[in-house]
């Protein structure tokens, strides 16, 4: 028998409940088995696996980067000299990192970015599984079969099937701080995530910001001594290369990518420098930033302060990729959560079908050719604005977060204004009993946003 779920209150605002059960649904079950067929039957149609240059299984030149920045490090070559790897690409992550990517360099050539893959894809159904454990649920094996099939039918969205294509970290990172985001607030390891994620890479820096507005103190103090570790481990491991990097190196947001205007590059910056077609000024920039940072942390605060913690940190990771200086388009990866969130909605409401299939069809690695064109270009953002003729379409991602950002502001206020209202925040219990047509409820049911 399911255990009923009493709404709490933790000292930092934050509205708690028990654990519950998602037990088996045909509805949800034939629905995201659909999803799971046709992403896989797109992902290698639309551009076979082995297609030159595009296919998935040809890629992995950010993961030669790790893997050669590893080697350097075993080898004992400066990591920031040279370009590194057949496509001559700049190492641009921290010395720790390099430490960190070591054992890239044990496995096997030929077969190592097809293991590094394979990694990846477990790492994004972990993901969906921890997405579902901050929503409240046990985990069960049903729960950890829909997570598989989730988790896949993800796959097709376009930072997925591009961070695979790549061999890039962006899933490791997205699992780092969700495990961590998944702690509950009185664990020692809390902050260990977020720490870890920084170490290699500085964007996941963000969310000590988000722990520190959540006034979570104790886990924004472990991210910050954690990141101070990686940070010593590199310096005592890698001093010269350390020296370079913390000089100065780590500034330079060209290393990530030398063409501001590129149609890839989906953060704020660059969406504003493709608008003006202009470079634009630092104000202007670090000043939109701003204004994004203010909007999303005011919402993400409240969400989680009335029982959101998934969505909270999901526009928290959204957010902390719109503002970085350069954003390829790969580095949206917080797109799956949002996905998470929206079937999990769904199951007590099914309008909300609606914005997962949405987010499914405008971020789906559609495959077009232009004119021209020697390969198909991978997602709508790379051939829609030649096709409909509208420009702006190249700023996709940052349109489809604003229009995401909107979604969380409004599920936000409701909740507030619910809260006034005197109405439990949250989530209320309902009736175990299964409906009648035999689709079990849930233990807890939304009501009224």
């Amino acid at each position: 028998m399911r255990e009923a779920d009493v709404a709490a209150q933790s000292p930092d605002g934050h509205v708690q409940s028990g654990r519950r059960q998602l037990n088996f649904r045909w509805s949800t079950l034939v629905i995201l088995l659909l999803a799971a067929t046709l992403s896989v039957v797109l992902l290698t149609t639309l551009a076979t696996l082995w297609a030159p240059r595009i296919g998935l299984l040809v890629g992995g030149a950010d993961f030669y980067v790790y893997r050669d920045g590893g080697r350097r490090v075993l080898d004992d070559v400066a990591l920031y000299s040279k370009p590194i790897g057949y496509w001559k690409l700049l190492y641009t992550y921290t010395p720790f990192s390099a430490l960190v990517f070591v054992p890239f360099g044990w496995l096997p050539d030929g077969a190592d970015r097809h293991i590094w893959m394979g990694i990846n894809v477990a790492l994004m159904v972990a993901s969906v599984l921890l997405c579902f454990r901050m929503l409240g649920y046990r985990i069960t094996p049903y729960l950890a079969g829909i997570s598989a099939l989730l988790g896949i039918a993800c796959g097709f969205l376009e930072p997925v099937r591009t961070t695979l294509f790549f061999g890039q970290i962006n899933l490791l990172l997205l699992f780092l701080v969700l495990w961590d985001a998944s702690r509950a607030q009185g664990s020692r390891l809390k902050g260990i995530g977020v720490g870890l994620a920084a170490g290699i890479k500085l964007t996941p820096v963000y969310f000590v910001l988000y722990y520190l507005l959540l006034r979570q103190w104790r886990a924004a103090g472990v991210a910050v001594v954690t990141i101070a570790g990686t940070i010593g481990l590199g310096w005592l491991v890698l001093p010269d290369d350390s020296w370079q990097y913390w000089s100065g190196k780590f500034l330079d947001s060209s290393r990530i990518g030398n063409s501001l205007f590129h149609a890839g590059n989906q953060s704020v910056r660059g969406g504003i420098a493709r608008l003006t077609g202009e470079v634009p000024p630092t104000w202007l920039w670090l000043l939109a930033d701003a204004c994004v940072l203010a909007i999303s942390m005011w919402i993400a605060v409240r969400l989680y302060r009335r029982g959101e913690p998934l969505l909270a940190v999901t526009v928290a990771g959204l957010s902390a990729t719109a503002v970085s200086p350069f954003t390829w388009s790969h580095h949206w990866v917080w797109l799956v959560p949002m996905m998470v969130y929206f079937v999990h909605r769904s199951l007590t409401n099914a309008w909300w079908w609606v914005g997962a299939v949405t987010l499914y069809a405008v971020m789906g690695s559609w495959a077009y050719s232009l004119p021209g064109d020697r390969w198909p270009r991978i997602g709508l953002y790379l051939f829609a604005p030649n096709l409909v003729r509208w420009q702006p379409l190249e700023n996709l991602h940052l349109m489809v977060y604003a229009a995401l950002l909107i979604v969380a502001g409004v599920v936000a206020s409701r909740l507030e204004r619910a809260a006034r209202r005197g109405q439990p925040p949250g989530e209320v219990t309902t009736d175990e009993a299964a409906a009648p047509d035999g689709h079990d409820s849930l233990t807890i049911e939304r009501r009224g946003i």
